[in-house]
């Protein structure tokens, strides 16, 4: 094979990268869910991946806040991805904040051999911050869906995580105990920003 049929053969590659963010309860793991079940239906090899650290509902599911789940691989790190993967199409990651940086890089060789990268994670943490790898993501993505809450104070469409505890350390896994999704005035106000 010449170097232009080997070139052609790569262009025709389909790789790409979803990402799907927002805060808390606005519904990013269900649409991973929903993306993923809807490749298998159509035939195509899947695999999901979860950071170990995310055993809240699971050990080895992804799991939706409405409680609809997904089989899915627990990994300690990003680089397990890549020697996990197999002969797949489609590649499902959740709760992406919670990897290192190298999590860019691995959806990107993935998405350049030609698998479909669909990654959910929070945009921010609970201080309003951009959440870990997320930003990177967002910018390397061929297609973002940002998905919102309810505020649960005033009804408004939410987009923050507001912390409910004192822990103040960034990563504090938890549910409606610890968190509740706030609109940006009632952020403010919960904060004694506003």
């Amino acid at each position: 094979m010449d170097f232009l049929e080997n070139s052609v053969k790569e262009i025709g590659k389909r790789g790409s990268i979803e990402v799907i963010t927002g805060s808390m309860f606005s519904g990013k793991t269900e649409e991973l869910i929903r993306r993923l079940r809807r490749a298998q239906f159509a035939g195509l090899k899947v695999e999901i991946f979860k950071p170990s650290i995310d055993n809240r509902y699971s050990e080895t599911r992804v799991v939706s806040h409405d409680e609809n789940s997904i089989v899915s691989t627990p990994v300690d790190n990003a680089s397990a991805i890549l020697l996990l993967a197999g002969d797949v199409k489609v590649i499902g990651i959740d709760e992406a904040q919670f990897f290192d940086n190298s999590i860019v890089d691995v959806c990107n060789r993935l998405a350049d051999n030609g698998i479909r990268v669909v990654i959910a994670g929070l945009d921010m943490d609970f201080m309003g911050n951009p959440f870990g790898p997320m930003p990177a993501l967002l910018a390397i993505a061929e297609y973002v869906t940002k998905v919102h809450a309810i505020c649960m104070r005033c009804g408004n469409l939410a987009q923050y995580s507001y912390r409910k505890s004192d822990e103040a350390q960034v990563v504090v896994l938890g549910e409606k105990d610890k968190y509740e999704p706030l609109c940006r005035s009632c952020y403010k106000k919960a904060f004694g920003k506003e």
